[in-house]
């Protein structure tokens, strides 16, 4: 089936009114595919970014049979396959059924679960919270009334590091740790809930984490019907509608689970006890060293884009040194769990002579960039090709002057639509008529606070 890819929100002006929506999102997937400039795309949405050897195996074989030999991993932990022919459809399901990675149809597309990537593999994680990932899944797949849920509806699940909390999340779970502060498993200790941007929380038993977070997601599908406005998202939801905490709780007491309401459960995103974790920062590459002494392998696709021949790279160490595991990460990376800690450094350097981002210190490090021209007709440019001769040039932001904002990641957009950018303070290089205008975009600021340089 083919869909026409509706424009990604843009940035949203703050205390603008929320949209109306007069159809279901039109979001591509792995059964829907979307007509780009380059062939038909196919969104393969991955839980908690988790891949086996056997089905990253089958995403290889996807891309080198049918689409363009490259993989595209998103800021979702999902992958993308592009240029993909007409009639593909009935084989792309079969490769991707039979490595299991369409294990419901009808939710294929609504199974958008972003976890903490380093849970449970370094030295200082809180919580392991990748079952909590793997039973909402389930979860997921076996509710009738999911199915009504956007292809844009995100859950997100955080160990208590903060590292994806801020992520945008319309349901998230944060993982507290005990009073001790002593490292817990994702199946005891507490957790807070939050829907949105409700500063409050609900404070909830761990084991009860995946229901909780199902029921959040029907209430919100409750209010958006009551709305009328065909909202796809909790912000999206008008004032008089809007989905709380406190109206999460009675959906919780509904279905059985006990909450406590918490006033100030987004400070601090970490929703510790104590001091917040000392974890390893998950959104850099490098090796991560365990607590059990096993090492992991943290690498970054140059702007989100893999040959299938690095990914076969990165699925053989798996298999061959690692854990069989892969993980995908919201900051299109990869991580490889399981090494032993005297291969970490020959492997991790043999996925930089590949091409991977294996050192923070790459000029490629923290920069993004949307699919642009070729693959993207609404685009004004190939801002790929203009991003790559930026860093050779040594200037990743036009001008030639330092990002005007510091350590904050740099995204370069071809349209106003900007798809695929990050949240929270970035680097805005935006392709317009008249070249690249470049702003630096805070959460918290009006339109009219937003600092800009055309170039």
């Amino acid at each position: 089936m083919l869909a026409a890819m509706p424009p990604s929100p843009s940035i949203r002006p703050l205390g603008s009114a929320p949209p109306l929506r007069d159809r279901g999102d039109a979001c591509p997937g792995a059964l829907r595919l979307h007509a780009a400039a380059d062939g038909l795309l196919a969104r393969v949405r991955v839980p908690a970014g988790d891949l086996t050897v056997r089905q990253a195996m089958a995403l290889a074989d996807a891309a080198e049979q049918l689409g363009d030999g490259f993989l595209s991993l998103t800021s979702r932990g999902n992958v993308e396959l592009r240029g993909l022919p007409d009639g593909c459809d009935g084989r792309l399901a079969g490769l991707l059924g039979d490595a299991g990675l369409l294990p419901s149809a009808r939710h294929e597309r609504i199974r958008n679960i972003l976890a903490s990537p380093l849970a449970g593999l370094d030295r200082h994680t809180p919580a392991d919270v990748r079952w909590w990932a793997r039973s909402l899944d389930a979860l997921l797949c076996a509710s009738e009334s999911a199915t009504a849920l956007s292809g844009r509806f995100l859950f997100v699940l955080d160990d208590g590091r903060g590292d994806v909390a801020a992520l945008g999340g319309d349901v998230s779970l944060v993982a507290e740790r005990d009073g001790a502060g002593e490292r817990t498993d994702g199946d005891g200790g507490t957790a807070l809930l939050r829907v949105g941007d409700d500063p409050a929380a609900l404070r909830i038993a761990g084991p009860d984490a995946p229901r909780a977070a199902l029921a959040a997601a029907e209430a919100f599908l409750t209010a958006a019907d009551a709305s009328g406005t065909g909202a796809w998202r909790v912000r999206e939801l008008p004032q008089e509608h809007a989905l709380t905490a406190r109206d999460v709780a009675g959906a919780l007491r509904a279905a059985g689970i006990a909450a406590t309401h918490v006033p100030d459960g987004a400070r601090p995103f970490t929703a510790t006890t104590g001091p917040a974790p000392a974890g390893a920062d998950s959104s850099a590459p490098g090796v991560v060293e365990g607590a059990d002494g096993r090492h992991s392998l943290s690498v970054l696709a140059p702007l989100g884009r893999l040959s299938a021949a690095q990914w076969r790279l990165l699925t053989a160490t798996a298999a061959q040194h690692g854990s069989g595991e892969l993980r995908l990460t919201p900051w299109r990376g990869v991580v490889l769990p399981g090494l032993p800690a005297a291969a970490a450094a020959d492997r991790l350097a043999a996925l930089s002579a590949a091409g991977l981002i294996t050192d923070p210190s790459s000029p490629w490090n923290r920069l993004g960039a949307c699919t642009g021209r070729p693959g993207c007709a609404k685009s004004r440019t190939d801002v790929r090709a203009d991003l790559a001769q930026a860093v050779a040039a040594g200037a990743p932001v036009p001008g030639g002057s330092p990002a005007p904002a510091p350590g904050a990641p740099v995204y370069w957009s071809g349209c106003e639509r900007r798809c695929g950018h990050p949240h929270g303070t970035w680097v805005d290089v935006l392709a317009t008529a008249d070249g690249y205008q470049v702003s630096v975009v805070r959460p918290d600021a009006s339109p009219a606070t937003q600092e800009t340089r055309p170039q």
